[in-house]
């Protein structure tokens, strides 16, 4: 297990948890607050014991941190975390859970240009990417600059905002073989039934 991260049961509800200020309404109890699988595609996969990479030390770039519900938890138990939100609304409510979290920097920034923040973001360990766009495989081959060799992509693929018409697994294998440009899959799974239509993938640069 993670440092930083535990399975714990609080109010009747058991998950995993991590230590810091309370976000958006989680359960908490002597200073854990539980990490809802239902709102991060991220605690799915650690749920599973899947391998992100995230550790104590990590140095992480999340892409898509919205109003912060996930990336506030990888702030808890990483180090450096640089969280990249294109909508001025919830990056207003992210550099409030900042505000609490010192290694946690709000960026607000468009994540397909990535040469917008380049100057800020140092190489990092992990990339975490959740952003509803069309061209999500686009996002992480453009933003892989920041990764560091032996580091990791983990990326939440929502068929539906790459196209509404098709059939998801038709989706997920477009995307799988547009990130075979410049990663290795280690994981490729659904993440049903926390997230209908959606696919978390992990991946190394290549």
């Amino acid at each position: 297990m993670i440092d930083g991260l535990s399975r714990k049961t609080i109010d009747g509800e058991t998950g995993l948890a991590t230590q810091g200020e309370p976000v958006y309404g989680e359960p908490t109890e002597d200073g854990w607050r539980l990490w809802d699988r239902s709102r991060s595609k991220l605690a799915v996969l650690l749920d599973r014991d899947v391998e992100t990479g995230l550790d104590d030390d990590s140095t992480v770039l999340y892409l898509g941190a919205a109003s912060g519900t996930t990336v506030s938890h990888v702030a808890d138990v990483a180090g450096p975390t640089y969280a990249v939100e294109f909508a001025p609304r919830p990056t207003r409510d992210l550099l409030d859970v900042a505000a609490d979290r010192p290694n946690l920097f709000p960026l607000l920034k468009d994540a397909r240009e990535p040469e917008t923040y380049a100057h800020v973001v140092e190489p990092v360990d992990v990339i975490v990417q959740d952003v509803a766009i069309r061209g999500q495989a686009d996002v992480a081959l453009t933003n892989k600059q920041f990764l560091r060799d032996d580091g990791r992509l983990v990326l939440s693929v929502k068929a539906r905002s790459e196209d509404v018409t098709r059939d998801p697994e038709s989706v997920f294998e477009d995307v799988r073989q547009r990130l075979e440009d410049g990663y290795e899959i280690e994981y490729a799974e659904s993440l049903d039934p926390f997230h209908d239509d959606h696919l978390g993938i992990v991946a190394t640069p290549e």
